[in-house]
């Protein structure tokens, strides 16, 4: 089974999403589903109430759900209960919500997006660009983000050519690339941010993009010629990527005066007309380390 793990907004509520490639079925959260129904502070004990009451009833919903292992707000990843369109829809009519007709046409218009995606992938990248506007980025700083997106996948592409196939790994190469340029791993700089569960890419600066994105594409650069084998060697790959982005960063801080490096996030500085960027290193002039 191959899966494509995602996270669907539903009215600003995170609804955990896996695509079966093999099946060609989307598997949602079912406890993410009756948050989004109940707002209930412990979704979980709603569902497994639910479900004991449904498996009292003789209902075969209980029977027919799976089971997958989602990442959680602690960044781990764990057995969460799925099910697909068809069961997502039954759920939702054992639960009473004025959210399950809204509810129910957004499911479905998942669905017909992923079919569309599938047909014309360049979709994909279009609906990030409107999700990125909707929530306040400039044109500018969505420009860099979608470069990242590219130059990210052609990384990973390029990790798994050379052997590198677990998860673990990947966050393994991701820290060391992210503190040779940047000089902190991606914990110590989400930390640095105050983010917790939030994307850190999503939180960066135009400038702060670009550079991570020089750092992923000269690593990415260096494996095709050193043609790395295994993780030991990839991570020597991804040290030369990053020192060669500490050196433009080094260089660009030295001509402006101070650290590119931004504490500030989205939150603080988004605004439907403002370039987040530009803004972002304004604020940050004289208080970034």
């Amino acid at each position: 089974m191959e899966e494509n793990f995602a996270i669907q907004l539903f009215e600003n509520k995170q609804v955990r999403v896996i695509w079966d490639t093999d099946k060609e079925k989307y598997f949602f959260s079912v406890v993410d589903i009756v948050q989004v129904l109940t707002e209930s502070p412990r979704p979980r004990k709603y569902w497994n109430a639910l479900k004991t009451k449904l498996k009292a009833e003789g209902d075969e919903l209980s029977q027919k759900l799976g089971q997958l292992k989602l990442q959680s707000q602690d960044g781990k990843k764990y057995l969460t209960d799925v099910a697909d369109l068809e069961e997502t829809f039954r759920i939702i009519q054992s639960i009473p919500s004025p959210k399950a007709e809204p509810l129910k046409r957004w499911l479905a218009e998942v669905g017909s997006n992923r079919i569309n995606q599938m047909i014309d992938p360049e979709q994909t990248f279009q609906m990030a660009v409107e999700d990125y506007r909707r929530q306040g980025y400039s044109d500018r700083w969505i420009n860099e983000r979608m470069k990242s997106i590219r130059m990210r996948k052609e990384l990973t592409d390029e990790w798994e050519r050379s052997g590198i196939h677990e998860q673990k790994d990947f966050a393994i190469l991701t820290n060391v690339l992210t503190k040779a340029w940047s000089d902190m791993t991606t914990g110590e700089y989400k930390q640095f941010k105050g983010l917790t569960k939030e994307s850190l890419r999503d939180n960066m600066t135009s400038v702060e993009l670009a550079l991570n994105t020089l750092a992923e594409v000269a690593t990415a650069e260096i494996s095709r010629q050193r043609n790395p084998k295994g993780f030991n060697e990839s991570k020597n790959t991804a040290q030369a990527g990053g020192r060669i982005a500490k050196t433009a960063r080094q260089d660009l801080e030295k001509e402006i005066g101070h650290s590119i490096i931004s504490p500030s996030k989205a939150f603080d500085v988004l605004a439907p007309t403002e370039d987040v960027g530009e803004a972002v290193l304004s604020q940050s002039n004289g208080k970034a380390q």
